[in-house]
């Protein structure tokens, strides 16, 4: 398989969760539970979404790490980018629900990835060994769980009462959380997601190694699977929660996005596959334009009578469905117009870059 396929293969990941973020990160009333992120512990396909960008964000650093030195200038450059973009948004957002900044929330999806992709690149930069960089990996997911155990050893993982929520207090305030509670983006969170990119970087590197189709395929799926062992046994000492990017759930899905990769590899075989999946590859050229262009979209359509007017309108055409109902295909519609806008944009060949 030539780098053109392993990449074409990132943008499927990636369209694959900008597809979900799409559909389901601001459903008009009650959707099925699988298609919302979990309240506190547990997984859903939602709560794919974010570790996601991040693997697929490790993976494509070892693509282009393998092709060109990455300057310093550059990572921050771009790292600086995402993190005034997000907090741009979260600027809007405050003004329009308080007319001032007094509460604007620091932290976001963007601003976590700014600061993953700075933390992780800067160990691969340092570490070349990938035997040292998955173990550096399995590191940080034992100071996250760790300090989440000495911070409170009764409870650890209490929704109140937990080490990220004591760091966010500490260096945001209350006022620059996303919750009284908890950010799920907060700064504590960082240490695993680092992990999660970590992952990605070394499948990455499996992508690119002079190896046979078939040894990649196995390569993937076996480290996919030591993943998901390895997250299934953490899980008896700490939890699997999105929100808090516990040690679990860095492990789990990261292992779970291996295993998308090893299929989407060995697809590859059938033809009718690149047709199948080219919706989702044209998502996934345009990730940042879809992440700022989709959140824009929410905050002028929610914010106004027109959403709920919108699925009124499905409403009348599926009158005898159950509200669940209504919503999956009010969501899938909703997203179909957005793949729409990727296929114009592919075909314009228009690629927004960062």
């Amino acid at each position: 398989m030539n780098l053109m396929n392993r990449i074409l293969e990132l943008d499927i990941i990636r369209g694959m969760v900008i597809f979900l973020m799409v559909s389901f990160d601001a459903p008009p009333d009650h959707v099925y539970d699988i298609f919302l992120h979990a309240q506190w512990e547990g997984l859903t396909i939602e709560d794919l979404v974010f570790p996601g960008f991040v693997f697929a964000m490790g993976a494509a650093v070892a693509i282009s790490s393998s092709r060109k030195v990455i300057s310093w200038k550059k990572i921050l450059i771009r790292a600086g980018v995402l993190f005034l973009i997000g907090i741009s948004l979260n600027a809007i957002v405050c003004f329009a629900l308080y007319q001032d900044f007094a509460n604007l929330r620091i932290l976001g999806i963007l601003q976590r990835l700014a600061l993953t992709y700075v933390i992780g690149i800067a160990i691969t930069k340092f570490i070349k060994d990938d035997k040292k960089i998955f173990a550096t990996a399995l590191g940080l997911l034992a100071v996250s769980s760790i300090g989440f155990h000495l911070y409170s050893p009764e409870n650890s993982f209490d929704e109140m009462h937990n080490v990220s929520s004591a760091v966010d207090f500490i260096f945001l305030g209350v006022n620059h959380m996303l919750t009284p509670t908890h950010d799920p983006e907060g700064l504590y969170g960082t240490i695993s997601s680092t992990s999660s990119m970590l992952f990605g970087f070394l499948a990455g590197r499996i992508l690119i190694d002079e190896l046979s189709r078939r040894d990649k395929i196995l390569r993937l799926l076996i480290f996919g699977a030591i993943l998901l062992i390895l997250g299934g046994a953490w899980n008896y000492f700490d939890i699997i929660a999105k929100k808090l990017w516990t040690s679990p759930f860095a492990l789990i899905t990261s292992g779970i996005n291996l295993i998308v990769m090893a299929i989407l590899m060995l697809l590859s075989y059938v033809k009718l596959s690149q047709k199948i999946f080219h919706p989702f590859v044209a998502l996934g050229k345009n990730p940042l334009f879809f992440f700022v262009a989709l959140n824009i979209s929410f905050i002028i359509l929610i914010g106004s009578e027109v959403w709920g007017k919108m699925f009124n309108v499905l409403q009348n055409f599926l009158p005898n469905s159950e509200l669940e109902f209504q919503v999956l295909i009010f969501c899938l519609i909703w997203a179909a117009l957005w793949m729409l806008a990727a296929e114009i944009l592919d075909r314009l060949g228009i690629v927004i870059k960062l």
